[in-house]
């Protein structure tokens, strides 16, 4: 019975994460080319911080890193966190659930495919590269969209 009082205090973890899974742009994105996100009164967006992470490093980042570390409680941990207080803030941050990239402005109004491999780590395309449509006519993946700005 000592097993139950374990399960008990255990948090569900929640994923953002998929796998061989590409997230086409919105159908109401208004790019037709890949843009970088601009900052907002001279700070980064969110968007703009998963371009950049994302960008520099394609298939290094799974979704859950990209999610966690642009948010609010990834950011607020700075350099000198210790490998625990990281581990301990995002699996507090996943306790509940997250949005996934689909909800990003990168799909939904910047013009980029977000594309996941089999082990779960993303990279990006624009919409406008020879790259993105063979990812979008691949029968091999999962093809998703990303969430509308708009209600239908």
């Amino acid at each position: 019975m000592s097993g139950t009082t374990d399960f008990l205090m255990t948090k569900t973890v929640h994923t953002t994460n998929c796998f061989d899974t590409f997230i086409q742009v919105a159908e109401d994105c208004p790019a037709r080319a890949g843009e970088e996100p601009p900052p907002r009164a001279g700070n980064p967006t969110v968007a703009g911080l998963q371009y950049k992470m994302i960008a520099e490093a394609p298939y290094t980042y799974t979704s859950d890193d990209v999610i966690f570390a642009t948010s609010a409680q990834g950011r607020q941990l700075d350099a000198k966190a210790t490998k625990k207080e990281r581990s301990l803030a995002r699996d507090e941050f996943f306790s509940k659930g997250q949005a996934c990239l689909r909800a990003s402005g990168l799909g939904k109004r910047f013009g980029w495919g977000v594309h996941a491999d089999a082990k779960g780590r993303v990279a990006i395309y624009a919409i406008d590269s020879k790259h993105y449509q063979a990812l979008a006519r691949d029968p091999d993946i999962k093809q998703v969209r990303a969430m509308r700005t708009k209600r239908a």
